[in-house]
């Protein structure tokens, strides 16, 4: 069976401590896989659609971790490359409620592999079976990597794909959001769906109104098709160039937002673009999805198998 999607860029450990807090005091801390579009990968795979992942580990024993448990999900790892390098990490820090912020062990701090990946380590030709391609904004901060995700996503827009791109902004890695913004200008200008957090909203665009923002995206890029914007607690808004569509969140008690953006992404590529679902209930699906996603811990610990989401929705129409 083909691979209905790639995702490419980061790969990289979660370090997250157990309990909410600062790190004065010290912290017990668990170690968990991560890197936006591997998790948007692994979720897609746990919704029974074939998945692969594009990227470059460490060769070290996270490297080792971090592709296994790619394979024990049965995502496709042959554009997962192997670089003489640290595996990239990621601290998280953990607040009350769930809400989290990270900090780096990766460029522009200390290179590691994921930033590593030249355009030469890239299989174009597989990409070009593919349906859709996701890429998060992480991966375009920094060359090679950047141009190896620039020539992919330029190379899947040609040829007609779905181009899924999450700015997933981090201050820790762009300084600030105007230069992520204008630095992302060249991507935007191949993607088809643009998904992103209302705090991407508010650090790039500078502004609260997501909706005006979302038209103000499309009308600059005219390529873009769609814009999904996660509201968090408030739930999710997507504009297309026919109609918009608000559908509130579901309430729980939330144990770790980590990753639950990437679940959302996840599910709104399944059940609108690979399943065609209509509007509306792919954006409860994913709203669903990504609240079970946030009463666990873990980016991908924590994302559900399709039998808990259908259990979870039974009663949804």
């Amino acid at each position: 069976m083909s691979v209905e999607v790639f995702s490419l860029g980061e790969i990289l450990v979660d370090i997250i401590p157990v309990e909410p807090g600062s790190y004065v005091d010290g912290k017990l801390f668990e170690i968990h896989f991560g890197g936006a579009p591997a998790n948007v990968a692994i979720g897609i795979a746990r919704l029974g659609h074939r998945a692969g992942f594009i990227g470059a580990v460490g060769n070290d024993p996270f490297g080792e971790m971090l592709r296994s448990f790619l394979e024990m999900e049965g995502v496709d790892t042959k554009g997962v490359v192997v670089k003489k390098a640290r595996t990239t990490l990621a601290f998280v820090i953990l607040q009350k409620g769930g809400e989290r912020d990270f900090f780096f062990y990766r460029l522009p701090w200390t290179e590691t592999a994921d930033t590593m990946l030249k355009p030469e380590d890239i299989d174009l030709s597989l990409v070009s079976k593919a349906k859709v391609l996701h890429i998060s904004g992480v991966a375009t901060a920094f060359p090679p990597l950047s141009e190896a995700v620039y020539i992919a996503m330029r190379h899947a827009f040609d040829n007609r794909l779905h181009v899924s791109f999450d700015p997933n902004y981090r201050g820790d890695i762009w300084g600030s959001g105007r230069r992520a913004l204008e630095a992302m200008d060249r991507f935007l200008k191949v993607t088809t769906l643009l998904t992103m957090g209302l705090d991407e909203v508010v650090n790039m665009f500078g502004s609260e109104d997501y909706r005006a923002v979302a038209e103000n995206v499309m009308e600059m890029y005219r390529n873009i098709q769609h814009v999904a914007i996660r509201l968090g607690k408030r739930g999710a808004y997507v504009k297309s160039r026919e109609k918009e569509v608000y559908v509130p969140a579901f309430e729980i008690n939330a144990v770790d937002t980590t990753g639950a953006g990437d679940a959302w992404t996840a599910a709104f590529i399944v059940f609108y673009f690979l399943e065609k679902k209509d509007l509306e209930t792919a954006v409860r699906l994913s709203n669903a999805f990504a609240a079970l996603k946030c009463l666990r811990r873990g980016a991908v610990t924590g994302i559900p198998r399709r039998r808990e989401l259908e259990e979870f929705t039974k009663n949804i129409r």
